[in-house]
């Protein structure tokens, strides 16, 4: 189960590394070319939820790697959750269900996996 969630932890900081790099690296009219909810937000907004991205994508990896701070990984795998609520929210609002808002929520699922098991029987 260890190996699991650790697959699960790098797949999903790699995932959120790169996007969360995207969101803060590109204007928001490049992005809009990609992704059409940033129309909703802000630039502050978007490089904020990118900020959010790269430092939940650290904190699922580097505390358990290095063995510092790994209470942090589970935390970390929550935060990831709470943004997917909230962009599966978004993308429901938008009519944009399939297959944005399914994604979403499963990312979510894959978060809170992590967070069970560093929380749990799984923790370093």
């Amino acid at each position: 189960m260890n190996a699991f969630i650790w697959i699960l932890q790098i797949v999903l900081a790699g995932m959120f590394l790169m996007a969360g790099a995207m969101k803060v690296m590109k204007t928001k009219d490049d992005l809009l070319e990609q992704m059409a909810w940033v129309e909703d937000f802000d630039g502050t907004h978007i490089t904020t939820i990118g900020g959010l991205e790269i430092l939940a994508a650290i904190g699922l990896v580097l505390p358990g790697a290095f063995n510092v701070l790994p209470g942090v990984t589970p935390w970390a795998a929550l935060g990831i959750a709470a943004l997917m609520i909230g962009a599966a929210i978004t993308h429901i609002r938008r009519g944009e269900v399939v297959p944005y808002a399914v994604t979403n929520i499963g990312l979510g699922v894959m978060a809170a996996i992590v967070a069970w098991g560093r929380f749990g029987d799984y923790a370093f």
